[in-house]
């Protein structure tokens, strides 16, 4: 999400700008890797898109769910990170058209808003196929998906188009700045406080939640399988003695029970498994990604504190690398994304 403070002077600009200019080795490699989380961003999210188009397993739930994340994923990485690269070549001064920074920054908080609710989204999915998977119904799950997604864009659109409508000023001639202003005197930093509590603390809760009911879920699971547990108390002269009457159907019905009851997971607390943990680092580096830029945007504006501009750039393409690691996350936690991958690459060969 674009850089949502401003600078109390050009001065300042000027004077921190030389640190972003391509002149030594350093902002060389600098923007050099940049320029790599960018292609890398595009290409997985690309990957992931094509995947689930051209493998017909998939175009279900909750493949849906991750569609349109690879989908805002992808737009971060076309629509933003480019014009983010330039502005942090420039040393963070608009040099560009202002109907052109009016559009990154719209594209800037569109798309990252909706990633961050399509993970909210997915967190949920699992959630409710974890813990209510037999009112969770294929088709429920189909219904509530596309309303989630249908939201997830649509609270994104209303964040995002609200600058363009005097909400929220996005342009400085003067300054050669382009970010939303955080400043308490235009008019308040109503604006800031509705889009960072929109955008994230308030997906940051719901996920929070969600993941704590899944741990409480699965250590409740865990707890009462071990109290529960039967010992088999069948030994062999007891089954040898019960055969005198019904010797196959004893054995039969007793091995079956003992079978059921050991400690060995199950193929569905197996996935549960694996989905809790996906889950969990899904949300993981999620938080790890955004909150330190949305924990400065919030207070920044507030205190009247001034953050380094290199800083600001850090927090800022830490949260776009989110989008980088959203791909890699959900897919290494599934089998048939891995041979649909494999698959598709065998048949470009």
């Amino acid at each position: 999400m674009a850089d949502v403070s401003k600078n109390s002077s050009f001065n300042q600009s000027s004077e921190y700008g030389n640190v972003y200019r391509p002149q030594t080795v350093f902002s060389v490699l600098t923007f050099t890797l940049l320029a790599m989380l960018m292609v890398a961003t595009f290409f997985w999210n690309m990957l992931v898109l094509v995947t689930i188009l051209r493998v017909r397993t998939f175009h279900r739930v909750p493949h849906n769910l991750v569609a349109s994340m690879a989908i805002s994923d992808v737009m971060v990485a076309a629509l933003v990170m480019p014009l983010s690269l330039v502005h942090e070549l420039n040393g963070r001064r608009w040099k560009l058209a202002q109907v052109l920074c009016q559009v990154w920054i719209s594209f800037d908080v569109l798309c990252c808003t909706a990633s961050i609710w399509n993970v909210t989204a997915i967190a949920l999915d699992r959630y409710w196929s974890i813990t209510r998977h037999l009112e969770y119904t294929l088709k429920t799950r189909k219904k509530i998906s596309n309303v989630m997604i249908g939201l997830t864009w649509l609270l994104s659109s209303v964040i995002s188009l609200s600058p363009l409508f005097g909400w929220g000023e996005t342009y400085s001639e003067e300054d050669m700045e382009c970010q939303v202003s955080q400043e308490p005197s235009y008019p308040s930093p109503s604006y800031t406080i509705f889009s960072t509590f929109g955008a994230f603390y308030l997906p940051l809760c719901v996920v929070l939640f969600v993941y704590w009911k899944i741990y409480k879920a699965a250590k409740f699971r865990i707890g009462s399988k071990r109290t529960n547990t039967i010992t088999p108390v069948a030994e062999a002269g007891e089954v040898k003695e019960a055969s005198r009457q019904q010797p196959q159907m004893v054995f039969t019905v007793r091995h079956a029970t003992v079978t059921f009851q050991t400690d060995s997971e199950t193929w569905r607390e197996q996935k549960e498994k694996r989905a809790a943990l996906m889950v969990g680092i899904l949300i993981g580096v999620f938080v790890l990604c955004w909150i330190p830029f949305f924990l400065t945007e919030l207070i920044t504006p507030l205190c009247s504190c001034h953050i380094p501009p290199i800083w600001k750039s850090v927090f800022l393409w830490l949260g776009y690398s989110n989008s980088f690691f959203n791909p890699l996350i959900y897919t290494a936690f599934n089998k048939n994304y891995n041979n649909a991958f494999r698959n598709l690459f065998s048949r470009q060969r």
